[in-house]
């Protein structure tokens, strides 16, 4: 039987591996430059340079109209950062990107730094070096005391610092002793904390909501017993709007004070509450909500975002029948409260389809709390309530209501009006308790003013874990920074040439750059070389 040996390897051809070490090399490097801490740290400031665009431009989620005003103000640039996910930077896809790279990135640093960290805090300080003498701090001195005295004394000055004592060979001992663990374990804590603090934000979002409300502030209620019940509702990933926490919320009154530059000083409005058995009960508590002063109840926080105006209408039909609706207007101008709005009525007594649907009204126009009227154009000098009065027009027709389509409660369709279906009948200023009087009959009076108040619900189940972490991140800084790590060495030997006594020799390393050490280490020395308690 004859075997054929495979051809030498040629000594001048390179060697290559196969594409199966090259892949699992690639996938190790890659990983490890992944997991470094250099790696770490520059992810992180991509994350927060990435959240720039998100406190400088306008939001979706928070203003989808400013968004379109944006856009539209800025031509080709705006619609290109529409189309880069500028104005929902939080969830797009780059943000998304660099936040899970570096919950990753400190998961694969954190783990073997963790695992050094525990074998470090078991293992005894190094040995006493041979030559003292080499060390940055040193100091030797001769005493008249006994090896075992010194003994003594050392073991209680350095009662706070890990050590550990050896025998030598010429009849001596020394002690390696060390302290400042705390600032590796701040370090760990730090970037635990940053790491608890971004998978806590991830969670976040999969059971956080936040809703918006506009509640009359003359008794008017709002329960938070379903999405419907808000103007706008932001839904986190795993909630559907079913299991929100029930609570209900009565607002009885509204009062802003301004300043007589027309600015905003407070605000706050008297409610009253229930939650929890208060809601079996009847049970309502009262609360003074404030700007930056929630509600807080089931876990939810009640916000007072805003306020505005309602003017009151009462519509009197030919057949005598009355119809009185206090709709909310939207400010156009934050420093005057001048406002605009629609609202809307449909009227009684008609049953037949087609014919209710061209006798609908709509009363649009502007509300001026402190009305200044200028060549017949009504205007606002101030946001208080000083002789309101409303510039309307009357519309008629058909106002789509029941067109299956979602319509804002502030205006009215405005493609209805160009294609005639609605159409203007009349046109006037009015001050309160006047009215006008339409061709047909109809009648519309202007009663007065109420209030409405903006509130905000927002349920964020993790916020408790977020400052949690946030507080582990800044103790884990401070001790980090402020935490010196330091060693100190004593050998202990007798007298030699003759010489009576005994040596004892002290050296000091700081294991980090920080000053100080050498002063510490003079009081150290000293108290170990005398045996004073206090240098």
């Amino acid at each position: 039987m004859t075997t054929t040996e495979a051809p030498p390897a040629d000594p001048k051809r390179p060697y290559r591996p196969s594409r199966g070490k090259q892949l699992l090399a690639l996938l190790r490097n890659t990983w490890r430059g992944l997991t470094s801490m250099r790696t770490a740290l520059v992810l992180l400031f991509l994350l927060a340079l990435a959240a720039l665009p998100g406190a400088l431009l306008p939001q979706r989620r928070l203003n989808a109209g400013k968004v379109d005003e944006y856009i539209s103000a800025h031509g080709w640039w705006g619609t290109l950062l529409d189309k880069l996910e500028f104005y929902d930077v939080y969830s797009s896809v780059w943000f998304s990107a660099v936040y899970l790279l570096l919950m990753i990135s400190l998961v694969g640093c954190l783990t073997p730094r963790s695992f050094d960290y525990v074998r470090q805090m078991r293992a005894k300080p190094v040995l006493t070096p041979r030559n003292l003498s080499r060390m940055p701090h040193h100091r030797i001195a001769r005493t008249s005391r006994t090896a075992e005295t010194i003994r003594a004394d050392v073991r209680k000055q350095l009662s706070g610092w890990r050590r550990v004592e050896r025998d030598e060979e010429d009849g001596g001992f020394s002690i390696s002793a060390e302290r400042g663990y705390l600032r590796e374990t701040g370090n760990l804590l730090f970037h635990f904390g940053m790491l608890g603090l971004i998978i806590f934000f991830a969670l976040g979002k999969l059971y956080t909501y936040e809703g918006q409300v506009i509640v009359q502030a003359d008794g008017s209620q709002f329960c938070n017993s379903g999405i419907y019940n808000y103007d706008s509702f932001e839904a986190g990933l795993d909630v559907d709007g079913t299991n929100l926490d029930p609570f209900c919320v009565k607002v009885d009154d509204f009062t802003a004070h301004y300043t007589p530059t027309n600015e905003v000083d407070y605000y706050h409005s008297n409610i009253q509450y229930q939650s929890g058995a208060d809601l079996q009960s009847g049970t309502w508590r009262p609360y003074n909500l404030e700007v930056n002063e929630p509600l807080r109840t089931v876990g939810d926080r009640v916000y007072l975002l805003g306020n505005g105006y309602s003017p009151q209408f009462t519509v009197t039909f030919p057949n005598g029948e009355k119809r009185t609706q206090n709709t909310q207007w939207r400010y156009s101008d934050a420093s005057t409260m001048l406002s605009d709005g629609a609202t809307k009525f449909d009227p009684p007594g008609v049953t037949d389809e087609i014919q209710r649907r061209t006798r609908q009204l709509a009363i649009t126009g502007l509300l001026a709390p402190t009305s200044f009227v200028h060549g017949g154009v009504l205007t606002s000098t101030a946001p208080e309530l000083n002789n309101p009065m409303v510039a309307i027009d009357v519309l008629r027709g058909d106002l789509g209501l029941d067109a299956g389509r979602g319509q804002s409660v502030f205006e009215v369709d405005q493609s209805r009006v160009a294609d005639g279906r609605l159409s203007r009948v009349a046109r006037q200023n009015l001050a309160v308790g006047q009215e006008l009087k339409l061709d047909d009959g109809t009648r519309i009076r202007f009663d007065g003013v109420n209030r409405w108040v903006n509130l905000q619900v927002s349920h964020d189940p993790t916020q408790g874990y977020v400052l949690g972490f946030a507080i582990v991140m800044f103790a884990g800084l401070s001790a980090s920074l402020l935490v010196k790590r330091r060693r100190v060495w004593v050998r202990v030997r007798p007298g030699d040439d003759g010489h009576a006594g005994t040596v004892i020799e002290v050296a000091g390393l700081a294991r980090t750059d920080q000053a100080g050490y050498g002063e510490e280490f003079q009081r150290i020395s000293e108290r170990l070389v005398t045996g004073r308690k206090d240098s």
